[in-house]
Parts: structure tokens; C-alpha cells; sequence
């Protein structure tokens, strides 16, 4: 494992305390959540996919699997996807959350060992702004756009403003991912509204959230389809 790895593995590790933060038991979580959803429909809509039934898909960074259930209830084949994820203990909470034709593969998402064109979508979800090393985004981002399929695309989602209190993550403006994968044609979306404003406004009342939500200079996220010639 290389520093950089070695490193997010550490930042990771020091972000277990805040793991309340994002619990599904929050109002704030449950409506971001609930606005992804709409924005990603709305996106893939755009790009002419409106059926995962026969799309294979992989996400990068897969965490607990929580995205790709997302996609299972969006009718994606469990036997046609795959996750990646670097941290042992996620894997192994993947593995018995998700059905057993998910296929899980542990370690470095940039030295997957994959056939080359395997996927319709490659999924990376605030995987990159974890990245503080240049050069280990660009390993990736050569990975992920080497695993897509000609007229597939890799489908992105991150934050692309830096939070100042939180030196272990860094933001993705649209700049840089042009930069990482430059062939890509790119759909793209601002989304989620400020993670502080929604904390604060979603304990007063749901409309607040959404009358706040419907304002493009409070969001802090980036939604991408980058379409693969």
C-alpha cells in the first residue's frame, strides 16, 4: 500500500466519531438522500437511461453498499454489479448487506484487475475529494475511464467546495474533473443543499429544507455523467 492509500485509510479512521452525522435516522440524511434520488433520475433521463435492468455497473468506493442498493431498487441486476472498497471492515459490511451475486473487490480501486470495457457505468460517490494526492486521482480516474464501456460513461458525485474545518478532504471543482477524465462528455448537475444549513433547517420543518434547496447557490455538490464516446 502506498502512502497516499496508507494515508485516507488514517482519515478515515479519525472520521468514525462523526459517523452520527449521517445516520438514516436523521431528517437532514433522509432529505438529501431523497434529493439525490430525484437529481439522479432526473440526470440519467438526460443521458437517454431510463432502465438499469441490463446495465452492468460498478461503484468505486462502495463503502457498505448503501449506493448500490440504491441502484438494486432502481432495478439494476445484483449479478451485473460490483463494488470496490479499500477498508476491511467495509468490505466485509458490504458482503453481508448486499445480496451474494454482488461481486465485492477489496483494495486500491486504481489497480483493479478487471477486463478492460466491463462496464456500462462506473459509480464513484465522494471517493476523490479523499484523495489529497494528484497523482493517485489521476491512477483512478485512468482506471475508471479504462473499465467503462464505449458509450457508457462514469457517473460522479462530490462535493466542490473545500470545507475549511476539515483538512482531510479536499474539493473537486468542475475544473478538475474535466482535467481527470478528459474525453468525458460531460452532464452535470449542482446538487445537495450545504450539509450545515441542512442540519440546521431540517429540525425546523421539511418545507424549509426544500424552499432553501431550491436556491443553486447553496449547493455544494457536483452530479456527473461523463459519457464515453
Amino acid at each position: 500500500m502506498n502512502d497516499e492509500l496508507d494515508n485516507i485509510v488514517e482519515r478515515y479512521a479519525r472520521r468514525k466519531g462523526l459517523s452520527g452525522l449521517y445516520s438514516a435516522f436523521n431528517a437532514d440524511v433522509v432529505l438529501q438522500r431523497q434529493a439525490w434520488q430525484r437529481s439522479l433520475i432526473a440526470l440519467l433521463k438526460e443521458v437517454r437511461i431510463a432502465d438499469f435492468s441490463d446495465l452492468s455497473i460498478l461503484e468505486v468506493g462502495c463503502g457498505t453498499g448503501g449506493n448500490i442498493l440504491e441502484f438494486i431498487q432502481l432495478g439494476a441486476n445484483p449479478e451485473r454489479i460490483a463494488g470496490n472498497e479499500l477498508l476491511p471492515e467495509r468490505v466485509e459490511a458490504a458482503r453481508q448487506r448486499l445480496p451474494t451475486a454482488v461481486r465485492i473487490h477489496p483494495g486500491d480501486a486504481s489497480a483493479l484487475v478487471l477486463d478492460d470495457a466491463s462496464f456500462d457505468i462506473v459509480y464513484a460517490s465522494v471517493v476523490f475529494s479523499s484523495i489529497l494526492d494528484d497523482g493517485l486521482q489521476e491512477r483512478l480516474a485512468k482506471t475508471m475511464w479504462r473499465l467503462v464501456k464505449s458509450g457508457g460513461g462514469v457517473l460522479w458525485y462530490d462535493f466542490t467546495f473545500n470545507n475549511p474545518n476539515n483538512p482531510d478532504v479536499r474539493a473537486v471543482p468542475m475544473l478538475r474533473i474535466k482535467e481527470l477524465f478528459p474525453d468525458g462528455i460531460v452532464h452535470a448537475k449542482r446538487i445537495t443543499l450545504a450539509p450545515p444549513i441542512a442540519r440546521r433547517v431540517a429540525r425546523i420543518h421539511p418545507a424549509l429544507y426544500a424552499a432553501l434547496d431550491f436556491c443553486p447557490l447553496l449547493r455544494t455538490h457536483l452530479l456527473c455523467y461523463l459519457a464515453k464516446p
